[in-house]
């Protein structure tokens, strides 16, 4: 038997149905945001994420699906997805459209890491993308739509985590502190944040190992080195968070692991799914589509694990609302009933009503059988008899009752039980 990648799953039938709410969920508040959909394609070419996503960061550096495609070019596996939406942005000129460009996205991603809860080698995100507003405003409304997907989905115990890591103007000053409190320490810290402390020392901030934690505590807070500029900004979110009720942590140690961010930077986080608590994450970005070759625009935006949600839906003790079952069953008696029977469920589909009928050749006992556990509400029962009456036998299996429906009567009937 030829088993499943190591990193991945198989989403069943009987589980789907999770999967949608929390995908029809992220399309219906995206669509109150007035957001519209995006899709690109699951590879792309590896130099748009070495330029766009960074080399410093462990997307890049460890967890990358690359390959060489028969034409010899390096191709490689989405890993995230904002940098493919900003090469859809430039490439097809939208920046000469309207702007805001307001967009999201539900995508697969895949990084070669160790699989852990929420978090597979082949997940899924949904993310939104604005660009073209410059303002604290467009931050805020990142984050207010953040959160009512959030509560949407029916989530509880989420806290939102706020920071501001500057810009190009103010962010050597910031560099310049950080490295010369960090360097004493640096014989203590892992190797890949001593890599780090030449290329890009504020990733240091982001490290999980233990001994790196502890001598981060100490190091200089971002906020205390913003121009003025920045720090407007920073100010007026909070301030529009504030009038908005919506309840925020500073968290001086919040950078996020990709070197596109600027500016904002944010993260809700939840304690009931293990040490990997973020759930949806994202920051502002005013400079990565100019480096990727487009105008200068301005760009904010977040990205969310469908699976870590799935994950904290369940955690949390949350009932995900199963889909609508199935209306009609059609149960066939004999070769005259299964005719009748195909004929009725063709119709019934046609009016949009979900039915089916018996695939098997099986025994009335047995469709009805079958039709209890796919959770049909109705069986509708056809053999030589109903047919020479022009009536049907229709059950009720809810309430384990049975009419009998003319024929010609049986669609405005079933219309009616919709």
């Amino acid at each position: 038997m030829i088993n499943i990648p190591k990193g991945t799953k198989d989403v069943l039938p009987s589980e789907a149905y999770k999967w949608h709410f929390v995908e029809n969920t992220a399309r219906k508040v995206a669509a109150l945001y007035n957001l519209k959909e995006i899709r690109t394609p699951v590879f792309e070419h590896t130099e748009l994420f070495l330029r766009g996503v960074g080399d410093t960061t462990d997307i890049v550096n460890k967890e990358m699906y690359t390959f060489n495609d028969k034409g010899g070019r390096s191709i490689t596996l989405k890993p995230e997805g904002t940098a493919a939406a900003v090469r859809a942005f430039i490439e097809n000129g939208l920046a000469s459209g309207v702007l805001p460009l307001k967009m999201y996205y539900i995508t697969p991603v895949f990084r070669y890491e160790r699989p852990q809860a929420g978090r597979l080698r082949e997940h899924h995100q949904f993310g939104i993308e604005i660009f073209g507003g410059k303002g604290a405003e467009t931050d805020a409304e990142v984050i207010l739509l953040a959160r009512d997907y959030i509560a949407a989905l029916g989530v509880e115990g989420v806290e939102l985590n706020l920071n501001s890591i500057g810009c190009k103007h103010c962010r050597p000053a910031y560099n310049a502190a950080l490295k010369e409190y960090l360097k004493p320490h640096l014989p203590d810290m892992c190797p890949t944040c001593r890599d780090r402390y030449e290329k890009n020392p504020l990733r240091i901030l982001d490290c999980k190992e233990e001994a790196c934690a502890k001598i981060n505590a100490g190091a200089p807070d971002p906020v205390d080195y913003l121009c003025d500029e920045c720090r407007e900004h920073f100010e007026k979110l909070k301030e529009i968070l504030d009038a908005c009720g919506v309840p925020y942590k500073v968290n001086p140690r919040l950078v996020r692991g990709l070197d596109y961010y600027s500016k904002t930077v944010f993260e809700f986080i939840s304690t009931n799914i293990g040490s990997q608590g973020t759930v949806l994450a994202g920051g502002r970005y005013d400079t990565l589509i100019e480096n990727l070759g487009g105008a200068s625009v301005p760009a904010v935006g977040f990205g969310s694990g469908i699976e870590r949600m799935l994950l904290l839906l369940e955690n949390t003790g949350k009932n995900i609302p199963e889909e609508e079952p199935l209306c009609v069953y059609v149960a066939g008696l004999d070769d005259a009933g299964r005719k009748e029977a195909f004929s009725l469920v063709s119709k019934l589909r046609a009016e949009g009503i979900s039915a089916d009928f018996d695939h098997a050749s099986r025994s009335v006992k047995a469709q009805f059988k079958y039709a209890g556990k796919i959770g049909a509400r109705y069986v509708v029962v056809i053999g030589s008899d109903e047919l020479e009456r022009g009536e049907y036998t229709v059950k009720n299996m809810a309430e384990s009752t049975s009419i009998s429906v003319k024929a010609e009567s049986a669609l405005a009937y079933f219309r009616q039980q919709k």
